[in-house]
């Protein structure tokens, strides 16, 4: 399962073993919602807001939960609900349902007194309408006694550059296919992450090679992925080529139903790449069958919402994006069950201006930053340094 937020400090070397969470409280103050978490000792934590869902997700390092009965009855301002979820053995997650988007403008550990439980204050306040696409702010906070952070262990990012071989996808006016524009960008990016010391890149192809949608989608979860991003640039054609000052990136998730009629268009072009290669969906393992009919898990989408509006905050001021920049759509390629994975939409090869950025070393190098600073922050990670 793929983990929001980074590797934390492990507390105080006494602590021996997991904090508890024993209690939770929220009132409303000055129109911002308060949340108090008890803990039993002081814990690591790192704290992120995301949309679609409006959502609140709360990590910590190492926790177990002993909450009284009744205690998800405990709602107030801008929280409509809350659950908690042991991710795995060791990390553990309390997840907060908002009535509108939100930002985390406060938090914060608050030691206890002498053998007292200690506090995570969380301080939530109602997106303004310019900036409630992606109301994503993180925050990461230890005991004042901690011990030294351990390394942050590699992540692994697997980048899956769109089509290749046979099937050369979009293409402009002038005939440049998409196929050789994700390809550049793809590698341009892996040696962007590179750079930062923090990511093991894989990339899917590195060359001008046909995969089907299901070996890309297993190529990610063969390399243990911690993150899934698959790189494409659109066009218009036909009854739409009226629209060709359309411009700008979009980025999606997976979806049972497509957000809209476009993004339902653009689902159905792409899964039709196998058949176009002769491979035939229908046909494949029940273990793949499996993948393509499911949805990605909750966990899994929720992590790649939040991964897609870090993207789109960080990619604002370097390049144009859509009216509606994170869309959902039922692609193939994005249904691994177990992978945070986002679909990035470059540009439209139809606009001469995208055109221009696509095939520019500048705007990649611009925007292979850009997305880097998205993973660092998704991750938790001290921001990569953006390109001059």
């Amino acid at each position: 399962m793929v983990l929001a937020g980074m590797e934390v400090a492990n507390c105080s070397p006494g602590f021996a073993k997991a904090s508890e969470m024993t209690g939770i409280s929220m009132h409303v103050s000055n129109d911002k919602t308060v949340i108090s978490v008890e803990i039993s000792q002081p814990e690591g934590f790192s704290v992120a807001a995301s949309t679609s869902p409006n959502r609140v997700i709360v990590d910590f390092e190492a926790i177990n939960f002993n909450l009284p009965a009744g205690a998800a009855k405990t709602v107030a301002g801008l929280v409509t609900a809350w659950r908690t979820a042991s991710v795995d053995t060791d990390h553990g997650r309390l997840m907060l349902e908002t009535s509108a988007p939100v930002m985390i403008s406060h938090s914060r550990l608050v030691p206890g007194l002498g053998t007292g439980p200690a506090h995570i204050e969380i301080e939530l306040a109602k997106a303004s309408a310019q900036k409630a696409e992606v109301p994503v702010t993180d925050s990461l906070v230890t005991a004042s006694i901690s011990k030294p952070a351990a390394p942050v262990a590699m992540k692994t990012i697997v980048i899956d550059p769109g089509h290749g071989g046979g099937d050369p996808g979009a293409s402009a006016p002038d005939g440049l296919a998409e196929k050789d524009v994700v390809l550049s960008f793809a590698k341009t990016f892996k040696t962007a992450l590179e750079a930062t010391g923090h990511y093991n890149v894989v990339l899917t192809r590195e060359s001008d090679q046909f995969l089907p949608l299901e070996q890309r989608v297993k190529i990610a979860r063969d390399n243990k992925a911690d993150l899934f991003l698959v790189i494409h640039a659109d066009t218009l054609t036909g009854p739409l080529l009226q629209r060709a000052q359309v411009r700008g990136m979009t980025l999606y998730t997976v979806s049972d139903k497509a957000s809209d009629a476009e993004a339902e268009a653009l689902a159905q072009k792409e899964n039709r790449a196998d058949i176009i290669a002769g491979v035939d969906l229908g046909g494949q393992t029940p273990q793949v069958s499996n993948v393509l009919i499911n949805l990605a898990q909750r966990e899994s989408r929720a992590e790649a919402l939040r991964f897609a509006g870090r993207a789109i905050a960080e990619a604002r001021s370097e390049t144009n994006i859509t009216s509606q920049p994170m869309r959902s759509a039922a692609f193939v390629v994005l249904k691994a069950p177990d992978v945070a994975s986002v679909l990035i939409e470059l540009g439209y090869l139809s606009n001469a201006l995208d055109e221009a950025q696509l095939t520019s070393d500048a705007w990649r190098q611009k925007m292979s930053a850009a997305f880097a600073r998205a993973v660092d922050g998704y991750f938790g990670l001290p921001l990569a340094t953006a390109a001059n």
